[in-house]
């Protein structure tokens, strides 16, 4: 669960309005993954910056961003395994490899790409439902 702070809320409401509400808009500018966080550059497609000092930088903490690699079943695909002791096949998911080392090592740049505009998209949705809502800004 990712607690967004009240300015963090704001100005990303304020990107929402700058783009007239079309979410499609919302784009990447850059991104940087540490040890602690995926820090992702948010700027209007309609309206590029010339640094990133002017993008929006939002900061996912490395356990949420992993989180939802699990959760969207990024690092794991739906195959058959044999049962150790039974000798019957049944269906499950296997893990590709960790979420993180997956994202890193295992993950074309596409699929990394599509990744953290999955952490945008679940990002943008978070904020629209609860403060529709009117709860607390919390990313699951």
């Amino acid at each position: 669960m990712i607690k967004i702070s009240q300015k963090l809320k704001d100005k990303l409401w304020w990107l929402i309005i700058a783009v007239d509400y079309d979410y499609s808009r919302i784009t990447i500018a850059d991104h940087d993954l540490t040890e602690d966080v995926l820090t992702l550059w948010l700027e209007d497609k309609h309206d590029f910056k010339n640094t990133l000092d002017e993008c929006l930088q939002v900061d996912i903490p490395l356990k949420q961003f992993a989180k939802i690699i699990k959760d969207e079943s990024f690092n794991s695909y739906e195959g058959s395994k044999m049962h150790p002791t039974k000798n019957y096949l049944y269906k499950d998911s296997i893990e590709i490899n960790a979420p993180i080392r997956w994202y890193q090592d295992d993950a074309s740049l596409y699929e990394q790409q599509y990744t953290r505009d999955t952490v945008l998209k679940l990002l943008l949705t978070q904020l629209i439902e609860t403060q529709t809502l009117g709860e607390d800004m919390v990313l699951y």
